[in-house]
């Protein structure tokens, strides 16, 4: 009988005399040393979600317009937290995000703060102090200054002084940046939670949306060594290109890693992504095709402020372009849209437009990862449809918010109701550190979605098999096959590529309609073409020549602002080749998966609160998921 006390003994001796064994024939085996297949991998195993483009009370706007939550709130919210809004509401996410970039606006940082408490060198300026006492009565006078205050900025006639107050190497501005550095650093929690240091730069020339949001790899010690670019005089310029000289100077200063990308262009009136002259009256040449290609490595596609995948006029073979577009002017709209100004402000029609250009300049400038954000104004980073807190405070949850225009003056109106519950940006990374998740930024392996969380993956290779989508780690036969979604594919083989895709389902929102390959390419006479494919389709419906024409349903109840489940799948993936495939014409692939009817927000403001919805406003939509491309040149 051996008892317990001598079975541990023997225990203990035989362990000892197999690592005595083991060291005395020189150490582990391979086999022994690589037994964890996760340990020291890099391998991209976990998707992380997170808001790239979030302000606080610090922000010009967002201040002026009641938000009164500083960065810390923010950061908690973000990470789970309930915090009060600032209108006096308890919120809440219903789950908690991974990362998040806090982009506050760099021009004027902090002085919406100083005007409500009419600090000296506010009262000393006739328009600071008048726009102080607007604030002491409140109500519509505070809204009125606010609303002159910011079109103000964005025509350029801001008060001299406050320029300078407001303004890189001021007093005020560097404790601001201070501030939102240091809040960063506080919250940023390695392998939890990635907080990312980052501000907006604010380029609205005539009305014209072409700001950038700027992300750091890098922590305090470095991010504090130079202080944010601005856009207005004394020490601005709106011109992307000197942006990018501030970016490069950053990094020679300080040996760190930043980047930045365009907020969708939507509101740019067609100056967003420019093909032949830039805004500024400069040529789209060799050296600005090479600069935003450097500079510029991702690109926001869907926000509150409309959805920037296409639009109808674009693609007008595609039933699901039509999707929360802003189309009626730029930004103060003081200026009308034109057909023609489309094109350089969606994000499909720049990836093709960026073929074109890299054949004549060798660089393509809009080789760019996809992803999503919020813009909220509200220091609230909410993208879920029944938890959306609206642009900014004063349009937070409220019976009347519907009937709040975003802007309306004798040019136009963006009525309320066109805001839109989005995005998130979801970033496949072996970890959650501000290192791994921007270089996977910078690599492109990122995919937006409207909201919803669901899981996309993308891979693209010569040699993939039917069956490798069902593998028990699907993942690692992508990579070895080919690449992930944001590379190139290289080789053509004499064949067509093909690519692996899965998706899952969001567990909290609908199931899904079908899987999609978005592709464009240039032919041999130098002309441009898309074409959207059906690839994967729930329900069992079939696809015919490319497409499924059958609709997945509707099963939205209008009355309690529910849906069921009982359509669609939770799963959909395939392995699909390319049937019209030319290995002499550049081109590039990305998917779009598509859920099923779900309520809009204002479905549930109508159903919640009684709020009154104008017939024309949408109560139903579908939300989405775009991932990055995938390349293909002849070269």
């Amino acid at each position: 009988m051996i008892t317990r006390k001598s079975w541990t003994l023997a225990a203990a001796i035989s362990l000892a005399t197999s690592f005595s064994a083991a060291s005395s024939e020189g150490g582990l085996t391979e086999a022994e040393k690589n037994y964890s297949p996760y340990a020291q991998s890099t391998m991209p195993r976990n998707v992380y979600w997170g808001d790239s483009h979030l302000h606080t009370g610090l922000s010009l706007d967002a201040g002026l317009f009641g938000n009164t939550l500083r960065p810390d709130a923010a950061w908690r919210f973000a990470k789970g937290e309930e915090v009060v809004a600032s209108t006096g509401v308890p919120v809440k996410l219903a789950r908690p995000l991974d990362w998040m970039v806090l982009t506050d606006h760099s021009d004027m940082m902090g002085i919406a703060t100083d005007i409500k408490e009419g600090t000296d060198n506010i009262m000393a300026v006739p328009k600071g102090k008048e726009y102080h006492e607007a604030f002491v009565k409140g109500g519509s006078a505070a809204g009125e200054a606010a609303f002159d205050l910011i079109q103000s900025f964005s025509q350029m006639t801001v008060p001299k002084q406050f320029l300078e107050d407001y303004s890189p190497g001021s007093e005020v501005f560097g404790k601001v940046w201070e501030e939102i550095v240091n809040a960063a650093e506080e919250h940023n929690e390695p392998g939890l939670f990635t907080a990312f240091i980052g501000y907006e730069w604010t380029s609205v020339p005539k009305g014209f949306n072409l700001h950038r949001n700027v992300i750091f790899r890098d922590n305090a010690d470095k991010a504090l060594q130079m202080q944010p670019a601005v856009t207005q005089a004394p020490k601005g310029s709106t011109d992307p290109k000197d942006l990018y000289k501030w970016l490069e100077a950053y990094e020679q200063k300080t040996g760190g890693r930043v980047f930045a990308f365009s907020h969708n262009g939507n509101l740019s009136n067609g100056w967003m992504f420019p093909t032949e002259t830039t805004y500024h009256g400069g040529v789209v040449d060799k050296e600005f095709v090479e600069q935003r290609a450097k500079w510029e490595p991702h690109y926001e596609i869907t926000q509150i402020k409309g959805d920037g995948e296409t639009h109808p006029t674009l693609s007008p073979d595609d039933e699901f372009a039509d999707y929360e577009n802003w189309d009626v002017g730029n930004l103060d709209i003081s200026e009308l849209k034109k057909p023609e100004m489309l094109k350089g402000e969606y994000g499909r029609e720049a990836l093709k437009q960026g073929l074109m250009l890299e054949k004549k300049f060798g660089t393509n400038p809009y080789k760019f990862g996809i992803g999503g954000a919020t813009d909220s104004h509200t220091s609230l980073a909410t993208a879920d449809e029944d938890n959306f807190f609206g642009k900014s405070t004063s349009v937070e949850p409220s019976a009347s918010r519907i009937a709040h225009p975003f802007i309306k003056n004798d040019m136009g109106e963006i009525p309320g109701y066109k805001l839109v519950a989005s995005g998130y940006t979801g970033i496949w990374s072996h970890e959650n550190t501000r290192t791994a998740l921007y270089d996977a930024m910078e690599r492109k392996e990122t995919y937006a979605t409207t909201g919803p969380r669901m899981t996309v993956r993308f891979f693209g290779g010569w040699d993939y098999d039917k069956n490798d989508v069902y593998a028990n780690d699907a993942a690692s036969i992508g990579y070895a096959k080919g690449v992930p979604m944001g590379g190139d594919l290289v080789g053509a083989k004499g064949k067509a590529p093909n690519f692996m895709i899965t998706a899952s389902k969001d567990p909290m929102s609908g199931n899904l309609d079908r899987i999609q390959v978005v592709k464009g390419w240039m032919d041999k006479a130098g002309k441009l073409h898309e074409r959207v494919y059906d690839v994967a389709v729930s329900d069992g419906r079939k696809i015919k020549n490319g497409r499924a024409t059958k609709s997945v349903g509707n099963t939205v109840d209008l009355k309690t602002a529910t849906w069921s489940n009982s359509i669609g799948d939770a799963e959909l993936a395939t392995v699909w080749t390319d049937p019209d495939f030319d290995k002499a014409e550049s081109s590039f692939y990305y998917v779009r998966v598509l859920e099923i009817p779900t309520p809009r927000w204002v479905l549930y403001d109508k159903v919640r609160m009684g709020a009154k919805v104008p017939k024309e406003a949408e109560l139903v939509g579908q939300e989405r998921a775009y991932t990055s491309p995938i390349w293909y040149s002849p070269k």
